[in-house]
């Protein structure tokens, strides 16, 4: 899952032009402590809730106040672990995402980051993780599925990627068991690309140690 599959359409950027209050009540109003500020499509930087409130007068433009904003952020090719880790090292609420050219494309909050990546990677269940790249008119579930149970495993959860100029097709797969040998080599049998495995918890542990980092994070 990379970044930019994770912007939430509800939290827009504050134009560099807008004022302190302007700035809280958007803060109020999607329950976040941190907007990002854009001119156009640059991105400007980070404005916290504390900056505001340190500013002489809120009712003053955030350009007049500020001339040189933090600026934290990620690309949108990055994995979602690096969404997680710049949360919970930086103790920011939203992360902005840019794309290749260095402009702003969006951004992603903690708690919508936190119900997507439950939602697509069961992440509360055990079992282990496949990763298949194929073209996309290759791609039928139905097979797939077909493929696991005939292992005597379940898919919990699926979740598609397209890659980027390309007509391929990453499916990730959480299957209910973290013993794969068997299901791998049946895909390897049917001529299945795997670009990764991660079994015995490998991959769920990290990911669950980052969920619980940044629940840590919500909860203080």
């Amino acid at each position: 899952m990379r970044a930019e599959e994770l912007i939430s359409e509800m939290i827009p950027p504050l134009k560099y032009t807008e004022t302190g209050e302007k700035a809280l009540n958007w803060m109020n109003e999607f329950r976040v402590s941190h907007l990002p500020v854009v001119k156009g499509n640059q991105f400007i930087g980070l404005l916290s809730e504390n900056d505001v409130y340190d500013m002489p007068d809120p009712s003053l433009r955030l350009d007049e106040c500020f001339l040189n904003l933090p600026k934290p952020f990620i690309y949108g090719n990055r994995h979602v672990y690096e969404v997680m880790k710049t949360i919970a090292d930086l103790k920011i609420t939203v992360v902005p995402i840019l794309n290749e050219n260095n402009e702003y494309i969006g951004c992603t909050d903690l708690l919508f980051l936190m119900s997507q990546i439950t939602a697509v990677i069961s992440i509360k269940e055990q079992g282990g993780i496949i990763v298949l790249v194929m073209n996309q008119h290759d791609y039928t579930l139905t097979e797939i599925a077909r493929i696991v149970e005939e292992n005597n495993a379940k898919i919990l959860s699926s979740y598609i990627t397209s890659v980027p100029d390309s007509t391929e097709l990453e499916v990730t797969l959480k299957i209910n068991s973290n013993d794969l040998d068997r299901i791998i080599h049946t895909f390897n049998r049917y001529d299945y690309v795997i670009k990764a495995s991660y079994a015995k918890g490998e991959w769920g542990n990290d990911l669950k140690r980052r969920y619980d980092e940044l629940m840590n994070y919500l909860n203080m």
